[in-house]
């Protein structure tokens, strides 16, 4: 399949993108990037150098994703969602005589966003952390540390409210007591899982 790109589209030297993939007006990717195949890069959205990025993910309208992210097969992020790579910024050295260099240095964290997971509109994503397999953050939300497999988070700061399946259904919401242990199968595609304490494991995970 061949690639599909906007005639607006900047796009640098040193960028691969994988077969069947369509980016679209206005999304510029910065130089050694990696895309995968079948994946959507919606419009005004910027990638930075050095991103990688797999199969059959979707990225909507205006997503800034920085240096050092990484996203996995399958991956959702919604529109508006913004990536950061420093805990600490500042614009100039601290005698305010120069500006800070924009390549990655110590201070540049990495992000992973594992397969299957969804970030909803208008998220924040904070560096040195994890987004788990499958997991679902909500929109609008601020995600200032990792967030397990299959887990719905929310809110600011993002907190694990609940739990999903692949396909996206809400399996259910966490009680408050901290241990507990449930078996649990999707209404909608009747796969099943164990619950202990937060840690969601697949009994019957689809054949690949």
């Amino acid at each position: 399949m061949a690639v599909r790109i906007h005639p607006t589209a900047i796009i640098e030297p040193k960028v691969q993108i994988g077969d069947g993939t369509s980016i679209w007006d206005n999304v510029h990717i910065r130089h050694s990037t990696q895309i995968g195949e079948s994946c959507i890069i919606g419009e005004k959205t910027y990638i930075a150098y050095g991103v990688h990025i797999g199969h059959r993910v979707k990225i909507n309208a205006f997503v800034y994703i920085c240096n050092a992210v990484t996203i996995e097969d399958g991956v959702m992020i919604s529109a508006g969602t913004i990536f950061t790579n420093d805990r600490f910024p500042r614009a100039t050295t601290p005698d305010l005589k120069y500006l800070r260099s924009s390549d990655p240095d110590e201070h540049t964290l990495p992000t992973l966003v594992q397969v299957g997971a969804t970030i909803g509109a208008s998220c924040t994503i904070s560096n040195d952390l994890t987004i788990g397999r499958f997991a679902m953050i909500g929109m609008g939300s601020v995600v200032t540390r990792s967030i397990p497999d299959f887990h719905l988070a929310i809110g600011n700061p993002a907190r694990s409210v609940g739990c999903v399946c692949r396909c996206g259904q809400l399996l259910m919401r966490f009680p408050t007591e901290s241990e507990f242990d449930a078996e649990l199968t999707c209404s909608s595609c009747r796969l099943k899982y164990t619950v202990r304490n937060q840690v969601v494991i697949e009994l019957t995970p689809p054949e690949s």
